[in-house]
């Protein structure tokens, strides 16, 4: 008898919000000692990044507000529209199999979201695509069930990893948590096959710490 293997869930990528790109990119340079280079434009979206390398396959991604296109039908990523400052603002997990994952998170309570398409040009031209889940409430503005705690997944196929592409010195050595329902949030993400620290406070955030050129750094 063979036995089907279980999808596999990990932090992907953590997501820094800020009203202005290079603004962001010079706050992490400060606080990192390493700059973030340029990732491109979500044509479309109404967005642009940058990203910095944290391992072999988890990385930080700068996202903002792409003053160069106009302004998007639908509401800009992770409420882009209404951040008025920098901020870790949520995450994504990484998965082997995107509709195995899918199907354990609803039958265990919790449905990850409509599955999409996305896509980016790097600055060198290279076309990145994935598929990701995308709660209905992220996609009109709204904070999801969660308060944006809970990642949404993403499954990368044959395009390289973007972590991968410009290694750098950067480490993400823990991923944190804080709510006022932990246990709600560790509900969710054990759905998805996720465990992270989450602790009882008035605050709802997220908290990374890492190794980095300037030492050991909190990121909020």
């Amino acid at each position: 008898m063979t036995t089907q293997n279980k999808p596999t869930t990990n932090i992907d990528h953590i997501i820094y919000t800020t009203p202005d790109l290079q603004q962001g990119i010079d706050e992490i340079e400060a606080l990192f000692g390493e700059r973030p280079y340029f990732g491109g434009q979500h044509l479309g979206k109404g967005s642009h990044n940058a990203l910095l390398s944290l391992g072999k396959d988890v990385y930080l991604e700068i996202i903002a507000p792409d003053p160069q296109q106009p302004e998007p039908e639908s509401s800009r990523s992770f409420a882009l529209d209404s951040r008025s400052k920098p901020q870790l603002a949520t995450w994504a997990a990484a998965t082997n199999d995107m509709s195995a994952i899918i199907e354990q998170a609803i039958q265990a309570g919790y449905d990850p979201g409509k599955l999409t398409a996305g896509g980016r040009l790097t600055d060198d031209g290279v076309q990145l695509s994935w598929q990701s889940t995308r709660r209905v409430e992220a996609s009109q503005g709204k904070t999801p069930p969660g308060d944006w705690l809970i990642p949404f997944v993403i499954y990368w196929g044959d395009t390289p990893h973007p972590a991968s592409s410009k290694p750098s010195q950067c480490r993400l050595i823990t991923l944190e948590a804080t709510h006022p329902n932990p246990a709600s949030i560790q509900q969710m993400l054990s759905a998805l096959g996720l465990t992270i620290q989450v602790t009882q406070s008035d605050q709802i955030g997220l908290k990374a710490t890492l190794d980095t050129p300037n030492g050991r750094v909190v990121l909020k």
